[in-house]
Order: C-alpha cells, then sequence, then structure tokens
C-alpha cells in the first residue's frame, strides 16, 4: 500500500513557521489569522494533489458537486487550526471557548488510577485535548507522534512547551520499542493519546467501510490495547470557526477484546466501529478533515472490499501519527 502523505513534501520551511509563530504570539490571534488567507491562497495554488485529495473526500462527506470555495473552506481551516497549536500548546486556553462534552466518561475511567489509551485522528484539533490541563494538572498525558514526519513544524511547536515535548513517544523508533514505552506509560495511569487513521507501509490493516468507500485502517492499536486491557477513550477536538472548539470524549470500550479463535473477524469489528464513529463526527464537522492524500487508496486484493492485510515490515505498534 502507498501511502502518499509519506512522499509530499512538508507544507512550509523552518523560517516561515518561526516567521508566524513568533508574530502570532507577539501579535496575537486575531492579527495572525489575517495572514491565514493568502496563505490559504498559497496552497491552493500550488499544492495540486492535496487540491484533488480535497475535492474527492468533500465530495463523499458533503453528497454534493464541490466547488473550489469548499477546497479553499478545508485549507483555510487546517491553516487555522495549525495557528490554533501555537496558543493551545503555550497553555493560553483563555483565547478559546472550548466546550468539553463526554469529560465525566473520560474521568470515570483515570479514576481508576490506572492508564487510559486516548485514540483520536487527522479530524480537527488534538491539540485541543492539552485543556485537560485546566481541570486535572495531576494528570500525566504522553503523546505518541511520529516526530520526523513534520521536522520543521515540530521543533517549533517543541520549543513552545519543551515539558509536552519530553514526554513524546517517539512512534518512528522500532515498534518494539514503541510498544513497551507505552505500556510503561500506560502502567504509570498516564493518558496516552495517539492517532489511528493513518497506516504506514508495511502496517497490517483491515478494510472499513468509511463515508461510504472501504478504506484501510491500521489494526496495531487495537491489538495493543486489547494486548494490554486497558481502557480506550475516543476524542474528536472539532473547530467550530472563530475561537471555539468543541472536545468531544467518549468510551469505545473499558476493556477491548480480540477473540483468539475468530482473531481477524472480531479485529474488522472494532476498526469497522471506528470508522462509524469517525464518520459520525466527519459528516457533522466536514471542514475539519486533514487527511489531504487518498485516504481510501487499495490495492487490487481489496476490490471487494473485504479485509487486507499488508505484512509487518516488524511486529508492535502501528508507527506514524503526524
Amino acid at each position: 500500500m502507498k501511502q502518499q502523505w509519506l512522499d509530499r513534501p512538508e507544507a512550509g520551511s523552518p523560517f516561515g513557521y518561526r516567521l508566524i509563530s513568533t508574530f502570532a504570539l507577539l501579535c496575537g490571534r486575531t492579527a495572525a489569522r489575517l495572514v491565514l488567507f493568502p496563505i490559504t491562497a498559497f496552497f491552493l495554488a500550488k499544492r495540486g494533489p492535496e487540491r484533488r485529495a480535497s475535492r474527492e473526500y468533500l465530495q463523499l462527506a458533503l453528497g454534493r458537486k464541490v466547488r473550489l470555495l469548499d477546497v479553499a473552506k478545508q485549507f483555510y481551516t487546517f491553516a487555522a487550526v495549525i495557528l490554533d497549536r501555537v496558543f493551545l500548546l503555550s497553555e493560553r486556553f483563555k483565547r478559546f471557548d472550548i466546550r468539553v462534552h463526554g469529560l465525566d466518561e473520560l474521568r470515570a475511567q483515570w479514576e481508576k488510577k490506572q492508564g487510559v489509551l486516548v485514540l483520536g485522528s487527522h479530524l480537527g484539533s488534538f491539540d485541543a485535548l492539552r485543556v485537560l490541563a485546566e481541570f486535572r494538572r495531576d494528570v500525566k498525558v504522553r503523546v505518541v507522534l511520529d516526530v520526523e514526519q513534520n521536522p520543521a513544524l515540530t521543533r517549533i511547536l517543541n520549543a513552545l512547551n519543551p515539558e509536552l515535548a519530553r514526554s513524546i513517544i517517539n512512534a518512528r523508533q522500532d515498534g518494539a520499542v514503541t510498544a513497551l514505552a507505552i505500556k510503561e506509560a500506560l502502567d504509570e495511569a498516564a493518558l496516552v493519546t495517539l492517532l489511528v487513521d493513518r497506516a504506514r507501509p508495511g502496517n497490517q490493516v483491515t478494510i472499513a467501510d468509511f463515508l461510504g468507500r472501504p478504506a484501510p485502517f491500521p489494526t496495531g492499536p487495537w491489538q495493543i490495547a486489547a494486548a494490554l486491557k486497558v481502557p480506550v477513550v475516543l476524542c474528536f477536538g472539532l473547530y467550530r470557526g472563530g475561537n471555539r472548539y468543541d472536545l468531544y470524549f467518549e468510551v469505545f470500550a473499558e476493556t477491548l477484546r480480540v477473540e483468539r479463535a475468530d482473531r481477524e473477524a472480531s479485529l474488522n469489528a472494532i476498526v469497522q466501529r471506528f470508522a462509524d464513529r469517525l464518520a459520525h463526527y466527519t459528516r457533522g464537522a466536514p471542514y475539519n478533515w486533514f487527511n489531504f492524500y487518498d485516504f481510501w487508496q487499495l490495492n487490487s486484493h481489496s476490490d471487494s472490499g473485504g479485509p487486507a492485510r499488508d505484512v509487518p515490515a516488524r511486529p508492535g505498534v502501528e508507527r506514524g501519527s503526524e
């Protein structure tokens, strides 16, 4: 399976990221957001593959003919969320109206004094999860992240929050090492967060219906959750425009079970449940989708829409989140 998102160049230079983040912190969010319009226009003109992927996705999500304005709105939403990472990671939460839904469900899990896997996707802002620091500063959050996927942006954001940077579990390292780091964090009763909608070449995948078409999803995170017998909570941070975000938590499973007698069918059912929840939130906030590649790309072996497997490059956790 070729993953086009790995092959595309990083959308921006180190100098550009540094300039915009510095300008945002010095001049404020309102002034910085004015810069998003020329940035959106530039990438709308220059990033042909992303533009085509946006049209294909929006056709499914909106269920109507897609206009160039729709693509521009999706690009702008992405740029706005990236800008807001500067403020969210520097813990300037008062600039935002973040409405948290399902916090009691998450609280019920972490109050058991055990680790919790918090799974998300490239839908909206996973950084909105940082607002939890306002509710419980004693809760440790560990982020599983591919720090080498967007190195320039990652360096800038890490400089804004060195403590968070030190807590990152690098998903690019050996799979067994990553899995062990996740287990150790969960044993310390941490919230371990990772994005589970993208698979890398060599990852095991299964095919699930998403927005009416079959798409590949990684199975590694679900296998780890089942093996470690920890609660799994889904998280979706949706940007609603202006300064508003809606942060949704919902318990996916208190203990995830993969039946040994029918392991493949169990994994397929689990992943389909996740794909259904992802589709639900995607339809509610269609311009928040930030997978700018052919998400539904499939090899010929998956034409029937049934399960598919790539041979793992190495055992362990699904690698790659950003």
